[in-house]
């Protein structure tokens, strides 16, 4: 028999209201024997909670949800209490000597699942609307949460669905009677699932980088202005700032949020070839961090920087206008924050341009899953202009393909990234 569980939906610590969720076939049990009388489901009502004792631990709104009518699929309860330590700590208390148990990180939405009120990738989405930080993941979680990956899986489920039965029948059937040449029908269907999910693949990186983070490097030669910068960009002294040269000697990171967007700006050590060994290993992390990065910042006071790392997309400013007398669109003041606003700007804009193709492949474990499928049905479709010889290759590929596929929503291979999931979530959630 399934436990029937508890846990605070709520962070600790003290606050005006805490939330208490109780799952499982005896939550109807355990808030009666807390509060008396039930309030009808849906409903909420206001009740004086008790111990087995008849002590009173606090008043409080309770609300339940039947078999079936809840987040986890099951009988489901919540109290609503104040949010002192005492009080949230006695009611556990009390639910425990009724024989609950506290929930593991996770388990109501595992439950969720197991009752098939969510698949795998809307839980993903439930984890990543629960750790976002901007607008841009949130709005990006939400469309995961609200089936955005699950019905393009769908979509390219049943197309290959069709291609393989039609495949099959004319080898288990050739003798009767089926479509003289369903070629020209599967070579589309494969077609166009092989375009849709080389389509998804092309806008995986950037639905991976608004979950994950943007990196902006500012780099350039030594006393460009780079740390100074950062520190205008972060609102404090984030880096130490000197005409030394060389005084950045490792990547100093600030996480910010541009346009809604989570981005981390990276300051590097001075380009330039040095013989202090220190310095030396500071410019080639800077380097490499640079390399890596999405955007590069190059700041170029006196006009002669290296542009070598330089690609699409980067900014180039003359920094230090304020003692250069640099003037224009380009010019850039850390110090007086003359160009600041316009580089954020130019920032937001260009990595808007790159999220505007995200596709739902938000994580690499999508992205693996379809690039399988990809390779699996090219080889369907070499496999199809081999003739009726090459047939029973055509299917198994079909077969595999949607198999991978099916892994992308939990319909197989779901327990080996469960745990990892689950372990994410709060004990209430």
């Amino acid at each position: 028999m399934t436990d029937t569980i508890y846990a605070p939906a709520t962070a600790p610590g003290v606050s005006a209201v805490a939330v208490i969720r109780i799952s499982g076939p005896g939550a109807d049990a355990a808030l009666a024997a807390l509060c008396g009388t039930l309030p009808a489901p849906r409903k909420t009502g206001l009740r004086r909670l008790r111990d087995a004792d008849g002590a009173v631990l606090d008043e409080a709104l309770v609300i339940r949800f039947e078999d079936g009518a809840s987040f986890t699929g099951e009988a489901s309860a919540e109290i609503q209490c104040h949010g002192g330590r005492a009080v949230v700590s006695a009611i556990q208390s009390a639910l425990s000597a009724q024989g609950l148990r506290l929930a593991e990180p996770g388990e109501f939405t595992r439950r969720a699942m197991e009752a098939g009120r969510m698949d795998l990738s809307e839980v993903e989405g439930l984890a990543d609307l629960v750790a976002s930080e901007t607008d841009a993941q949130r709005r990006q979680a939400l469309a995961q949460m609200g089936g955005g990956l699950t019905r393009d899986v769908e979509t390219w489920r049943r197309d290959l669905i069709r291609a393989r039965a039609l495949v099959e029948a004319v080898i288990d059937f050739a003798d009767e009677e089926v479509p003289e040449d369903v070629g020209p029908e599967v070579q589309g269907l494969v077609s166009g699932v092989i375009g849709s999910l080389e389509t998804a693949l092309k806008g995986a990186r950037a639905a991976e980088r608004v979950r994950d983070g943007f990196e902006v490097a500012l780099i350039g030669p030594p006393n460009a202005g780079k740390s100074t910068l950062l520190n205008a960009l972060a609102g404090r002294e984030a880096a130490i700032t000197s005409e030394i040269a060389g005084t950045t000697r490792d990547v100093i990171e600030v996480a910010m949020d541009i346009d809604g967007l989570a981005v981390t700006v990276l300051d590097t050590a001075g380009l330039r070839d040095t013989a202090d060994p220190v310095e030396a290993i500071g410019v080639d992390r800077a380097r490499k961090r640079a390399e890596a990065a999405d955007i590069r910042v190059l700041l170029d006071p006196w006009g002669d920087a290296d542009r070598g790392l330089l690609r699409d997309g980067d900014v180039i400013l003359r920094s230090r206008a304020d003692e250069t007398g640099a003037t224009g669109p380009d010019a850039l003041s850390a110090r007086t924050g003359q160009g600041v606003s316009a580089l954020l700007d130019r920032i937001g804009a260009e990595l808007q341009t790159r999220v505007a193709g995200a596709s739902a492949l938000t994580r690499a474990r999508h992205v693996e899953a379809v690039r399988a499928a990809h390779t699996h049905l090219e080889k369907a479709v070499g496999a199809l202009s081999r003739g009726e010889d090459a047939l029973d290759i055509a299917a198994e590929d079909l077969r595999a393909a949607t198999h991978r596929l099916e892994a992308l929503i939990g319909r197989v291979d779901a327990e080996r990234v469960l745990d990892d999931i689950f372990s994410t979530f709060c004990l209430g959630k």
